[in-house]
């Protein structure tokens, strides 16, 4: 028998708080770490991209792509972004669709509250392009929604979503515990991405809008002042964990197992990207003087951090989009290649511009050497 969804039993009222308290003091603490390293770091959006973009990767990776950090950015060079004519280009439009819903969130919750509209406007750019044009993007789904193998009837199935006549109140409820007062903000946090889950209401997409969910809650909520904030590496390492208990909290009630994993993995999760993102300024601070150095440029700085938004990018883009006049740009290039900043991951061929990798970035990104 299929686990069904909890029908009538949120918000939740069994909870055992004294059994989340040795959790919930650490997962504030270390938020609240990150948080300040974050606020420290000069334009963390731009800095810190190679972490939104492996973010994407790992996300999507839950779901079944398969792609890498290095194929994205490489096929996000190449410019060709709407080319789905394999499935390993379907599975990068698909990451690249993530960074998109990610960036279109933040901009609305400038001007909306996290609600049903902005998570129906942030899922229809998640799912543009082939794979998503018959997922219904931006809408509710209109059939019943099942998890379990390929090809399985409901009967099958491991969990069943609640019914379509039930999802909207079950959706404007999520919504208002959303904006409701909760003694403490990231175990609300923690039962607002169950439940949403648990409710499953698009066709697809459902697990990167609920990942996504995570970092738009703690902005909002004033714990985070930018969206900068990476789960899926956690979910992703302890994936059958991470199923088992959502599947708890609609079979046996146990929010309070849900919570204590959900806790557990901001702190961990909040050490991981706090390293991470103290390894890249450290190589920003480190690079920032060494490129003045050897370019003797004006423009040293604007090069370094044109670069760091794009660690794989073509030399051709470089040239003409970073903002440096064309010679000076063209010599920069050609001195961070002869230096070895610069790899040429494609070789220059005729009239094809080089595509070139900033390693050292990709690979704290990463957390493995892959350049």
């Amino acid at each position: 028998m299929p686990v069904a969804y909890h029908q009538g039993r949120f918000p939740p009222t069994r909870i055992d708080w004294p059994a989340l308290l040795d959790l919930i003091g650490p997962a504030h603490a270390a938020v609240a770490r990150y948080e300040g390293l974050l606020h420290g770091i000069p334009n963390p959006q731009v800095l810190l991209s190679p972490l939104m973009a492996q973010e994407a990767v790992l996300s999507s990776r839950i779901e079944g792509t398969q792609a890498t950090l290095g194929e994205v950015l490489e096929f996000e060079a190449q410019g060709e972004l709407f080319d789905e004519s394999t499935p390993k280009k379907a599975d990068i439009r698909e990451v690249l669709n993530y960074c998109a819903a990610l960036n279109e969130a933040v901009g609305l919750l400038r001007e909306l509250p996290l609600s049903q509209r902005l998570l129906k406007q942030t899922h229809r750019v998640l799912m543009q392009g082939v794979r998503g044009r018959h997922k219904d993007p931006g809408e509710y789904g209109w059939v019943p929604n099942w998890i379990g193998p390929p090809g399985c009837s409901a009967e099958e199935a491991r969990y069943v979503g609640c019914s379509v006549d039930r999802l909207a109140d079950n959706m404007a409820a999520l919504e208002r515990y959303l904006h409701a007062e909760a003694p403490d903000r990231l175990v609300q946090l923690a039962i607002a991405h169950a439940e949403f889950e648990a409710i499953h209401p698009f066709l697809d997409g459902n697990g990167r809008l609920g990942r996504l969910l995570v970092p738009l809650f703690l902005v909002e909520k004033g714990l985070l002042g930018s969206p900068n904030f990476y789960i899926s590496a956690y979910i992703d390492a302890h994936r059958d964990a991470y199923y088992e208990r959502l599947l708890a909290v609609s079979r046996d009630d146990d929010w309070t197992g849900w919570c204590r994993f959900f806790l557990t993995a901001l702190i961990e999760q909040s050490r991981r990207n706090e390293e991470k993102a103290r390894a890249i300024l450290a190589l920003y601070r480190e690079r920032k003087d060494w490129i003045a150095e050897v370019t003797h440029s004006q423009y040293a700085v604007r090069a370094l951090d044109w670069i760091f938004a794009r660690p794989i990018f073509k030399s051709s883009d470089f040239v003409e989009a970073a903002g440096i006049p064309r010679p000076t740009a063209s010599r920069i290039v050609r001195v961070l290649r002869e230096q070895g900043m610069l790899r040429d991951l494609r070789p220059a061929a005729g009239r094809r511009a080089a595509i070139l990798a900033f390693g050292e970035l990709l690979n704290i990104a990463e957390g493995r050497e892959v350049v």
